[in-house]
């Protein structure tokens, strides 16, 4: 490199702060994923803010079992903020609870990001009481919601030490943190981290509603993007015109000020923090030549959070099971696996609103219905 490079002339590729430092994608649960642009400052504060408040330090043990190229992995405050700090970082070959507990018990891990998911399995393993996991001061679990009582478990199990985190990689980040009462570590998904995050929560017209209702969230702050990578026209309705970012996510504001992460506007499937679009699906069963129409909707699931269950109206004479659909879709169109529906009911019509749609929230309470039975 010296050789080719004068040493005088690095400074001249010293990025400016506000120069892009990474693209991420979007989960493209809506279509092709949009590329998200972080630059050197609002990436760099990211990782450094969000450890401040949730306790990663210098001394810390970090250990990563999910998908490292995700925001939560990478910078949140991930691997980056690790590094920054001097910390260590234990990269796990596998999120299964036995590596999980080997490695936390080996190496001293001390702060641990997770999905609901994997806590859920951990506590519920028989090879959790083998280990010692008493090193371990944070588990910050994210990617989807934790409901209250799987959170209560968690901390009958681990201690005091599990807390909840919600965000997104266009920018904003939300925690509870280590400090605070059990009712908000049970029952939110915390506070921004930066003080000069600015959150709306919005009706359908825009307009703010009420303390404690339910609305989509809209957010502007230091570090949260102010536009997606060569995407102009999703811009126009991805932000307001003063620059709030609408992030699609449906909370209301507990009467301490955190937020309670209810869902998504758009309709889509977190599966164990996975997304999966329903559109996407329906339009390829929709190519099954057994199916005559099809809405794919989420059904709870105490693990996972959501399940992708397919509502088929057959064709007249035919019929089809969920083997038959999980092969045409695996062989046929390719799909990841994690998007397989893994429920099938078959009908002979669909409720429908008022103007003819096809009313999947009647829907989903006709499925809730018919399983609480």
């Amino acid at each position: 490199v010296e050789a080719r490079t004068p040493p005088g002339s690095l400074g001249r590729l010293r990025p400016e702060p506000g120069d892009v430092a990474v693209f991420q994608l979007s989960g493209g649960t809506t279509g092709l994923p949009k590329v998200i642009p972080r630059t050197h400052d609002d990436y760099f504060y990211n990782s450094q803010r969000f450890a401040a408040v949730t306790g990663l330090d210098e001394a810390s043990v970090l250990l990563v079992s999910v998908p490292a190229a995700h925001n939560f992995a990478l910078a949140s405050p991930g691997v980056q903020g690790a590094l920054l700090l001097g910390a260590r970082v234990v990269l796990a070959p596998s999120p299964d609870p036995e590596t999980v507990f080997r490695l936390v018990e080996s190496e001293g891990v001390t702060w641990v990001p997770a999905v609901p998911a994997s806590v859920i399995g951990w506590l519920n393993h028989p090879a959790r009481a083998k280990h010692d996991l008493a090193s371990i001061r944070q588990v910050y679990v994210g990617g989807s919601r934790l409901n209250p009582e799987a959170a209560r478990a968690a901390r009958a199990a681990l201690g005091p030490v599990v807390h909840q985190v919600f965000g997104m990689a266009e920018g904003l980040l939300c925690a509870t943190r280590p400090d605070d009462p059990l009712e908000i570590a049970l029952e939110t998904q915390g506070r921004p981290m930066c003080p000069d995050d600015e959150i709306r929560i919005v009706d359908d017209d825009g307009r703010e509603v009420p303390p404690g209702e339910l609305g989509e969230l809209l957010c502007r702050g230091p570090y949260t993007i102010r536009g997606y990578y060569r995407a102009a026209e999703h811009n126009r309705t991805a932000f307001t015109a003063d620059g709030f970012y609408r992030t699609g996510d449906l909370v209301r504001r507990h009467p301490s000020g955190n937020l309670i992460v209810e869902g998504r506007k758009k309709d889509t499937i977190n599966r164990g923090g996975e997304k999966i679009s329903s559109e996407e699906l329906e339009s390829l069963i929709l190519a099954h030549p057994a199916v005559l129409n099809v809405a794919v909707v989420a059904v709870p699931d105490p693990v996972l959070g959501e399940r992708a269950c397919a509502c088929v109206i057959p064709k007249p004479g035919r019929t089809l099971t969920l083997a038959e659909l999980g092969r045409f879709l695996l062989d046929e169109k390719r799909i990841a696996k994690f998007k397989l529906p893994e429920r099938l009911e078959l009908r002979d019509r669909f409720p429908t609103t008022p103007v003819g749609k096809i009313s999947k929230k009647d829907l989903r309470e006709e499925l809730r219905g018919a399983r609480a039975t």
